[in-house]
């Protein structure tokens, strides 16, 4: 008894610490967010917590930040420099954040039904007062034959991370004795397609490194790696579907252009566009050609019988004001509903762009401002000043610096692992 006298004295009991903890909250509507990408977690961070009850459903439990995707895939910044822990985000309850898919959704009745990523037999329902739908997209391989199978994309950190580990695999075989001079340049040409951000983003990337981490360590094979980007028309426009005119098919080892060309290669990243996810695929509500949910101009979902649920980012899409599928509109749309569902702004979604920055390598970059046009040194400083000061939380504003100062000193990580 003395011992448990001395614990108790240690350790003191809150009353109603159990209660305030787990217990049903009551008064308050439930707000389910489906996504924990920018449109989902833009929301979650605006929302106020006090007129809701707030679940957020998604297979990542985590916000990437997307801009630096790109500079992990070579080791410019480390994977964990650009992700924050969605559950460092205020909850009220700990369950308040489910890391499950949603599979079915019953708008009639408001009932979500989700399964677990963990153990996906476990399955179950979660009812709603207010659903917002902002499960991103999948790339879109334009029923390219092998796309699936052979190429690699690039939206999430299990992306990049194979594509790092292909291509410090590529470079280590590549030095093996016994192999022909054909293979060796089979493995040495990185194929991207697709002219948009994300692909020039990562081919800046992948040339910064072989100017100088592939010189520096593997200085025999510097000359002999190349990298080829195929596109549509102009690079850094919108995603054009005529790249299917131009990449015909994709195997494992070569990629056959529609004119008879074929380019051998160790890595082709695929990066040309969006198509829906499987949920977005089976919901019965009004879709663009796209696939995209179509929505009015307050975010409501065009076909709900209930007005309550809600779609915003790559996924969805305004009927008769279309918006391109970027960060910053998903990230305005969830501040635009937060505000909304608190009673602050019943005026329709309005966007306004603040810009395009984009990296093209050797400390270069390209600013398309309003009003500023620039490109250049100046340009890659503004894009780095830029993106700094948006990652989510001051530990990523320390770590994706050190980072950078890391790289410049003692050159990138070329560990393989998987």
């Amino acid at each position: 008894m003395s011992h448990l006298s001395s614990l108790r004295k240690c350790f003191p009991l809150k009353s109603g610490l159990l209660s305030k903890t787990f217990a049903t909250q009551t008064g308050r509507k439930k707000l389910v967010i489906l996504g924990t990408g920018w449109g989902g977690y833009s929301l979650l961070r605006n929302i106020d917590k006090k007129l809701f009850d707030v679940v957020v459903i998604s297979p990542r439990n985590y916000f990437l930040f997307t801009p630096m995707l790109a500079s992990t895939t070579v080791g410019t910044v480390e994977f964990r420099s650009i992700i924050e822990p969605v559950r460092n985000t205020t909850f009220r309850q700990t369950g308040d954040f489910h890391l499950s898919y949603a599979t079915h959704l019953d708008m009639k009745n408001q009932v979500l039904h989700c399964e677990s990523v963990l153990q996906p037999q476990l399955g179950y329902t979660v009812n709603f007062d207010k659903l917002v739908i902002a499960v991103g997209a999948r790339s879109n391989t334009f029923n390219v034959p092998g796309v699936e199978e052979h190429a690699f994309f690039l939206k999430d950190i299990p992306d990049a991370r194979k594509i790092r580990s292909r291509i410090i695999r590529n470079i280590e075989l590549s030095l093996h004795p016994g192999l022909s001079e054909s293979e060796r340049k089979q493995l040495l040409n990185f194929v991207i397609v697709g002219g948009g951000p994300t692909g020039v983003e990562f081919g800046a990337e992948l040339y910064d490194w072989i100017e100088q981490d592939v010189a520096r360590v593997y200085h025999q094979r510097k000359d002999q790696v190349h990298v080829t980007l195929v596109e549509s028309n102009q690079i850094l426009s919108s995603f054009d579907e005529s790249l299917r005119k131009y990449a015909e098919k994709v195997t494992s080892d070569c990629v056959k252009l529609s004119n008879g060309e074929d380019l051998p290669c160790g890595l082709v990243v695929w990066s040309t566009g969006l198509s829906p996810t499987q949920f977005v695929k089976s919901l019965g509500v009004d879709k663009n050609r796209n696939g995209q949910i179509l929505t009015d101009k307050n975010l409501h979902v065009i076909g709900d019988p209930t007005n309550n649920v809600y779609a915003l980012g790559d996924c969805a899409d305004i009927r008769d004001n279309p918006l391109p599928c970027i960060a910053q509109v998903a990230e305005r749309q969830g501040e635009y509903l937060a505000n909304l569902f608190c009673g602050k702004d019943e005026k329709e979604f309005t966007f306004q762009s603040k810009g395009m920055l984009a990296y093209i390598g050797r400390y270069q970059g390209v600013s398309d401002i309003p009003k500023i046009k620039m490109q250049g040194i100046s340009s890659w400083f503004l894009w780095r000043s830029a993106y700094l000061t948006k990652l989510g939380s001051w530990r990523l504003r320390m770590q994706v610096p050190m980072d950078w100062t890391k790289t410049i000193l003692f050159g990138r990580d070329i560990s393989r692992f998987d």
